[in-house]
């Protein structure tokens, strides 16, 4: 019943915190969930990285004169082998790019999140080491703990 406020209106702890602190809880949250964000779409430019480069790799099993088509929305359009190809490996280049983007934007988020939760520590007074670890949960990327 300790984390009841005075007046009994039922606010959690963070009710009585600060404001500077409920700004940098609040602060950390849009991070723990862009953190995600990043993630999944992470994952996805991975798979589809992965789907790409298989496909190239079945492109050298395949005759250059077998006729090959390719999706276009609902319909298969008739393409030739080097079309094929060449659409196929600026896919891959263009993935590899997407992915290594969002790999620096994770680590950014990453920063920001451990700079702002050092900050909501020194704030406290250094009362703040359970917080959870880093923007993926306890045990994620950044979990320090205290």
């Amino acid at each position: 019943m300790g984390f009841i406020s005075p007046e009994g209106d039922g606010r959690d702890m963070q009710g009585n915190l600060p404001p500077e602190a409920q700004e940098k809880i609040e602060q950390l949250q849009g991070l723990q969930e862009t953190a995600q964000e990043v993630a999944v779409q992470k994952q996805q430019a991975e798979t589809n990285l992965e789907e790409a480069e298989s496909a190239l790799d079945e492109l050298d099993n395949i005759d250059e004169e077998t006729t090959m088509y390719r999706n276009v929305g609902e319909l298969f359009v008739e393409t030739d082998y080097d079309t094929a190809e060449d659409d196929l490996e600026e896919k891959v280049d263009s993935l590899e790019i997407r992915l290594e983007t969002l790999e620096k934007q994770e680590e950014r988020v990453q920063e920001q999140f451990e700079e702002l939760q050092d900050e909501l520590e020194e704030m406290l007074g250094g009362a703040g080491g359970g917080m959870g670890g880093g923007p993926a949960g306890p045990g994620g990327p950044g979990a320090g703990g205290a």
